[in-house]
């Protein structure tokens, strides 16, 4: 969103936040509104993620010691990675 002193509202819901156009559709049918939109084309750009298996028992030590510290078993495993590859 434009963050000078004119902000700039969205088409539809009129907000000027995504806090906002999150609570406008929240309670707001885009069926509601089609003829108010156009179609678009874009691209996106992710990052390719790669998996590895883990056995399971293991994950399920993995999802104990990431609920504890209130993040995601996957999360928690990249930051132990990146720990173990910096002391490399």
């Amino acid at each position: 969103m434009n963050e000078n002193k004119d902000k700039k509202l969205t088409g539809i819901s009129k907000a000027s936040t995504v806090e906002e156009i999150g609570e406008f559709w929240d309670s707001h049918s885009l069926e509601d509104y089609r003829d108010q939109t156009r179609e678009v084309e874009f691209e996106v750009r992710a990052k390719q993620r790669r998996r590895i298996t883990l056995d399971p028992e293991i994950y399920a030590q993995v999802e104990i010691q990431a609920r504890t510290r209130g993040i995601s078993p996957e999360t928690l495993i990249n930051l132990w990675v990146v720990e173990r590859l910096q002391k490399t």
